[in-house]
């Protein structure tokens, strides 16, 4: 696998994706989209790559927001396929069916934020910041901001943070709920590491039905999310992997989970 703007290294189970334009802070250009878009194609069809940890090079950005100079000359109805696009791609990753933990490594503003939103976790080095600043260009989010900011961290801070267009730093981040967690930067691919290779430890239909349900159950009534659930959980119970769950804690094993 290679791309102009983007890093990646297969580690085991783990694929590690770099948003690769240090120089332009790892701002995401149309090109940098559609490379993701492949990769993620790519990842998901490779049986072996159980999960991803999505970071930015260097130590100032993990992606600073979507390239100004394409967002320059967006009319209406360009504008709104520009939308479009980013919007799809980014509903890939969150109903993406192997777990994608965003490495958070400095600013992630704009599009930044918006891709680290779409991951399933977050996690912050110290030195992270995060804003939706595009109202201080008289515009607004396009990729999904205004909307999964809200259902992460509640209506009131995600308006006051839309519309000063204000910065916040990652402790003001992990107390909101913005981020799972925040790091030195020096421990934070180890930590994503860790935590990743807990979650492909568990059985993969199971994390998968997880994601759908929690997805999905958002976007319902509490009644419809719990028939959801129910349906699911008939399903996880029908597998191979629930009867290994089960046999290898009762005989005080560790589970070795195949996926079907």
């Amino acid at each position: 696998m290679s791309f102009q703007n983007l890093l990646v290294e297969i580690e085991g189970a783990i694929g590690v994706v770099t948003i690769n334009r240090p120089d332009k802070l790892n701002a995401l250009n149309r090109r940098t989209l559609e490379e993701l878009s492949s990769l993620l194609s790519d990842l998901q069809a490779d049986e072996n790559i159980k999960g991803i940890l999505l970071t930015g090079s260097g130590e100032k950005a993990f992606v600073a927001g979507a390239d100004l100079k394409e967002i320059k000359d967006l009319n209406g109805e360009s504008a709104i396929r520009f939308a479009r696009f980013g919007q799809e791609l980014f509903d890939r990753i969150e109903n993406f069916p192997k777990p994608v933990i965003a490495l958070v490594n400095g600013f992630a503003l704009g599009g930044g934020c918006e891709l680290a939103m779409a991951c399933h976790i977050r996690i912050a080095s110290e030195n992270a910041r995060f804003g939706q600043p595009e109202i201080n260009l008289g515009i607004i989010p396009g990729y999904g901001g205004t909307q999964r900011l809200a259902r992460l961290i509640g209506k009131g801070r995600a308006l006051e943070i839309l519309l000063t267009g204000d910065m916040i730093d990652a402790r003001r981040a992990l107390e909101i709920g913005l981020v799972n967690r925040v790091v030195p930067a020096e421990k934070l691919m180890d930590q994503g590491k860790a935590l990743l290779g807990k979650i492909i430890d568990k059985g993969a239909i199971a994390v998968q039905s997880i994601f759908q349900a929690v997805n999905q159950g958002l976007n319902q009534t509490l009644d419809q999310g719990l028939h959801l659930e129910a349906f699911l959980f008939g399903r996880v119970c029908a597998t191979k992997d629930k009867d290994e769950g089960i046999s290898a804690f009762f005989e005080k094993r560790k589970p070795q989970f195949k996926g079907h």
